[in-house]
């Protein structure tokens, strides 16, 4: 059985929009009912058309059918670009999807809470970049709807809506949620990524290309996600805030589709100026003057093996069951140790390199110091820390974390800059171990480390 369901146009505007009252109408422009006759199906409806088994485009074709949605994205602030997403509910929705169209300033017609009305037939449906996307099929692509035809297919109806973001945890991320307006609470961005000294931007940071990604953190259960901002956003300059709270986004993916990131529509939809939950860190003071009595001095040279490395009395494990573990790598000329999960099967991967032992009971005023690069960067996966009760075991062993430096770095290869970190240990006495800790998980958590130059001075 046919529904017919009726929405109102401005003829002549290019994105129509219709009136509820006489308080809105506009002068001296009538206002014509366009009847438009079809099936009325839903977001999720429509998505079930494509097939992820062949990944081939579905273009829908005479079968009159329309659905309904609510706007959720805004390119006001310019982390939006010629798109629109839409979710099936102003409030607790179920389905949302990423509509193209070749056109600017898409807010001015299609605000967040406006309701529209889609017309299917002539659209495509594919996936890319991670998320399913509707526009019209160019050359066994899918393409943005030309702004010639965007009034054919979506319709600007009088509705609008408050859109309350579904409360989610970063645990409860998953594909049913993508294109979703979701809201998560109690977090903060990586420490790293807000010290004083080293404060981030958005995505204005020489480490930035197409997207900038500060990795959030749960206060509550230490799980980590990104925030994915466009370097071409209005905002991209503004600093991160500092606090800890909430934040409203839509769920998507990256542009390579190998991790989830929360996309704002402008810095609003942070709130983030409760107190910061960061770990108790090693405090010593900041006493960083470099003494002339080397206590450990690494710098690699020659350890070409594991066993090498053994025989020099590190500690070189994987704890979680895989075989990945830091590995001697010759780079630029240069011998380093180089951790990552990419093109391994291991989730979780975590990895532990543990100092020889370093007696400081003769010496004063030591500094821990060491090297550390950054590549293929898609979130910050390693700590370190210190302990003076190496069991053999980092599982049982009791460790204090170091407020290291630890570097963020582009989501490619060319990155040739190593971070020094400078540590004051010198409140401890007798013997210690520092500990490097990676924690990755493939295939999305694969953030590639260089590490080089550890050394301990005192005086």
């Amino acid at each position: 059985m046919k529904k017919i369901f009726v929405v109102c146009a401005l003829i002549g505007f290019l994105l129509n929009s219709c009136v509820k009252t006489d308080d809105y109408d506009t002068p001296g422009i009538d206002i014509p009912e366009i009847d438009i006759t079809g099936d009325l199906t839903s977001i999720m409806a429509v998505k079930g058309n494509f097939d992820p088994r062949t990944g081939e485009i579905y273009t829908f074709q005479d079968s009159e059918t329309w659905f309904e949605g609510y706007v959720i994205s805004s390119d006001a602030g310019g982390n939006f670009y010629k798109e629109i997403i839409l979710q099936d509910k102003p409030e607790d929705p179920t389905s949302g999807i990423q509509i193209l169209l070749d056109d600017n300033s898409i807010y001015e017609t299609f605000d967040v809470g406006r309701k529209v009305v889609v017309k299917l037939d002539g659209l495509s449906l594919s996936f890319n970049n991670g998320v399913l996307q509707l526009g019209i099929q160019n050359r066994g692509d899918v393409v943005a709807i030309p702004g010639s035809l965007i009034a054919d297919h979506i319709i600007r109806t009088e509705v609008k809506q408050e859109i309350k973001p579904l409360q989610i945890s970063i645990d409860d991320f998953s594909d049913e949620l993508k294109n979703l307006y979701i809201q998560i609470n109690d977090v903060q961005f990586d420490p790293n990524l807000v010290k004083e000294n080293n404060l981030y931007s958005f995505a204005s940071n020489v480490v930035d290309r197409y997207d900038g990604e500060r990795q959030l953190i749960s206060c509550q259960t230490g799980s980590t996600s990104i925030l994915s901002t466009s370097t071409f956003s209005d905002f991209k300059s503004l600093l991160l805030p500092t606090g800890s709270g909430s934040v409203e986004g839509i769920l998507t993916r990256d542009f390579y589709d190998e991790h989830y990131v929360i996309m704002i529509n402008t810095p609003d939809a942070l709130n983030m100026n409760g107190e910061r939950c960061d770990p108790v860190y090693l405090d010593c003071g900041n006493n960083l003057v470099e003494g002339s009595k080397f206590l450990l001095e690494e710098n690699f040279d020659g350890v070409t093996s594991n066993t090498t490395l053994n025989s020099r009395g590190w500690t070189n494990i994987n704890v979680s069951g895989g075989e990945k573990k830091f590995t001697p790598t010759l780079s630029a000329g240069n011998r380093i140790l180089r951790i990552s999960a990419y093109n391994t099967i291991e989730s979780p991967l975590e990895a532990w390199l543990v100092t020889p032992e370093i007696d400081l009971d003769d010496t004063s005023n030591e500094i821990l110091l060491f090297d550390m690069l950054s590549s293929y960067d898609n979130g910050l996966l390693m700590k370190v820390f210190i302990t003076s009760d190496f069991t053999g075991d980092p599982r049982t062993t009791t460790w204090t974390e170091l407020d290291a430096n630890i570097p963020l770095g582009p989501s490619g290869a060319n990155s040739t800059i190593f971070r020094e970190s400078k540590i004051d240990i010198s409140c401890l006495e007798g013997e210690i171990w520092i500990g490097f800790r990676y924690l990755g998980a493939a295939p999305d958590k694969t953030t590639t480390y260089d590490l080089d130059n550890i050394r301990v001075i005192g005086e």
